[in-house]
Order: C-alpha cells, then structure tokens, then sequence
C-alpha cells in the first residue's frame, strides 16, 4: 500500500520549484518506498508565484501567509524555502504547529539561529532535512566509500573551493543575499557551508578555523521588482553599499588530524559553479568537480603501479541512486536530480522515524563553521569550532 503525504512548500522561489519538482519525482523513482507526495498548499507573498503555484506546479491551493499553510490539516510536512532572515521564524512555527520540515541553508543568519533550530526540532522529535544536495551526488557518495574503508590511506589534508559569479556584475542587484540584518554573512554561508558540510561528510568534524575575507563589489543597484534565484531584473540608478563578503578564504584543523584549506567566491569572473573537493590520504587520493558532477577522479597507486595518474570513473549503478535517474554510465544526473535525493530521504526519514536526510543539526554543525570564519576574519586570530548536539549524520 502507498502512504499519501501532503506536503507545503513555503516560499516559491528557485529553490521553492526544486523542491517541488523533486516532491514530484519520489514515486516514479522509489517506488518500493510507498509514498505518494501530495502538493497540498504553497505560500508566498509574491501574487504571481501564487498564480504559478496552482496554474503550473501543481498545489491544489496557494496563500500569501505561510502561517495558514502550516495550519492546514492536510500538510503534513513542510519545505522552507524563504530567505535566510525568515528561516527561524518559520522552522519553530513548523515545529510548533508539529510539522516535520525540509530547509534550506544556511539555517538563519546566524549560528544562534540555527542552534535555536536544531534544538526545537530536537526537543519536539521531528526529524528534518537541509539542503545540502552535494552530499548525494554519486560520485561524491563513491568518494565516501573509499575514504571511510580506508582506500587512501590515513588522511592527510583536504582541499575545497567554491568558486562561482553569478553576483561578479556590478550591476547585479542589492538584495537580502547583501544584508548582515537579513542574510547574515555573505558568501560564507550561501557557499561555503556547503564545502564545510561536504568536508564533514567525507571526512570528519572541523574543529577550528582561521580566515580572512574581503568585499569586491562594495555598492550595487537595488532591484526594481522581484526575481528568482539570481536572474536579472531591471534596477536602480543609484547604488547603496554591500554589507557582507564576496570571497573568503579558510584554513581549518579537523578533529582527527586532518586539515583543510577552503575559498570561495561569488564574485569570480571566469568560474560559473567551481565547487571542488579533493581529499588527499597517504595512499590515495580523490578529487570532485560539480562542473562534472557525474565524474570521479580517483588516485590508489597501488592498484596500477606503472601507471601513476588519475583515472576519471563515470558514475554508473554502482554509485549511489544513480541508476534511479540513468540506466548506465555516460548519462548524466542533475542538481534536480540531486534535490529528488534530498526530498526521498526527508519523506523516508518521516516515514520510519530515522534521521536519514542531513538535519537540521547537521546545519548547526556548519553555521558554526561559518561563524568561527567569520570571527576569525575579524580578528585575525585561530577561532575553536563548537561542537553541536543532535541528530548529526554528517559522521555516520
């Protein structure tokens, strides 16, 4: 028998659509698990997302107020899709209207925020999901397996960028993304805490950081309507300043030994979407390009000892849920597909009551990284990363 479950998306923005659309996708490609998402209610303030919501998408009802969503008997699990400022507010209405809840990153503008999250979700037993999709890429999932079996050796160091330029116009508009009020950090927490969580994920907990960090684009336009994700939209003649940083640059200790160098940028001129890993051990090494996200570049000498170099593996259905979306190597998945990942393991998690999705503790874990940066670029001094309680799954 299936299990129907309603589900409410707030906020119907790019990352609103993605979760949408992946909601859309968990019959057709988990079929053994049973369920059938319903798309119940959107809310957004924008008319003509609510238009969308029930023209296009498919919800059976849109609202501008995201309170009469999670009042709704029928929802029984929530995406929160909102801007970064609005992200704590919603998460403990969610919990408190009893809501199992599926967030975006970073979780709030500031690591209190997200503690504050974690902590309530904790508190009330729901599970949760964030938003970090890298994680399930297959290659990235293949990349994991070798490191944790030991495959390259002790692990030595790891490297990690972020490199992107969707905000390297100047002419790109003032929005929350630019406000320390309502973002928080800049390209700290919109980039970099996916490298630290991918970090995590591969190969353990950051225990402190130090950084530096700069603005290159210190005025831009406001915008003169709304817009999804980063597209264009008339603006401004004048300018107003920018609050946080474009790019940042980390060095990082890991608990067991390990240590890091992490950079990112939104600014780039050149880059589209470099996000890069590369985990060095002392008998191998692994390295991940989302720009070829179904490509893993893996180096074991021992396995080919006349021939020293890295062999590029195309995923194919030995790697992860990749055979869910492709029926063999030279196919491609895509960040879409990514989110389908992320909306099965949040609807599962929901289902048998298992923290499978990365939680909400999980993005605790990396808003504090974000924040000992932060610190750190301040000051200049090394910052102690504090350790998070909960549901982590980063380290299982």
């Amino acid at each position: 028998m299936s299990t129907d479950i309603g589900v409410g998306v707030i906020s119907l923005g790019w990352m609103g659509r993605l979760h949408t659309r992946g909601y859309k996708q968990v019959a057709e490609r988990y079929p053994e698990l049973g369920v059938r998402p319903h798309l119940v209610a959107a809310a957004d303030p924008v008319q003509r997302n609510i238009d969308d919501a029930t023209a296009s998408l498919g919800f059976a009802r849109a609202m501008a107020d995201y309170h009469e969503l999670l009042a709704d008997p029928q929802v029984d699990v929530v995406s929160i899709c909102g801007p970064n400022f609005l992200h704590q507010e919603m998460a403990l209405a969610a919990v408190t209207a009893g809501k199992p809840f599926w967030i975006e990153k970073p979780m709030g503008v500031s690591a209190a925020q997200s503690k504050s999250i974690a902590q309530a979700a904790e508190a009330a037993g729901l599970v949760t999901a964030t938003g970090f999709n890298y994680r399930h890429t297959p290659a990235v999932e293949h990349a994991r397996e070798l490191i944790r079996s030991g495959r390259l050796g002790r692990i030595t160091n790891v490297r990690c960028w972020l490199i992107a330029d969707y905000a390297s116009s100047p002419q790109g508009p003032l929005t929350w993304r630019y406000s320390k009020e309502l973002a928080g950090s800049g390209v700290y927490g919109d980039l970099l805490s996916h490298g630290f969580d991918l970090a995590q994920y591969l190969v353990g907990r950051i225990a402190s950081v130090t950084a530096m960090s700069g603005t290159f684009i210190t005025e831009r336009p406001k915008a003169l309507e709304a817009g999804i994700g980063h597209q264009a939209v008339a603006v401004t003649e004048e300018t107003y300043p920018v609050e946080n940083e474009d790019y940042a640059a980390v060095l990082a200790r890991f608990d067991n030994g390990v240590l890091g160098t992490f950079e990112t940028s939104r600014v780039a001129v050149g880059p589209r979407a470099e996000y890069v890993i590369e985990v060095y051990g002392t008998e191998g090494s692994v390295r991940w390009n989302y720009e070829y996200m179904n490509h893993l570049d893996v180096l074991i000498p021992a396995d080919n000892p006349h021939h020293h170099g890295y062999t590029r593996i195309m995923a194919d259905g030995s790697h992860g849920d990749f055979s869910r979306f492709q029926p063999g190597p030279g196919q491609c998945m895509s960040f879409d597909d990514q989110k389908t990942i992320e909306a099965r393991l949040f609807l599962e998690s929901v289902l048998t009551g298992k923290q499978l999705a990365p939680s909400a503790a999980d993005a605790w874990a990396a808003a504090e990284c974000d924040e000992a940066a932060v610190a750190s670029a301040a000051d200049g001094s090394w910052h102690d990363v504090p350790p998070v309680q909960g549901r982590i799954t980063y380290d299982r």
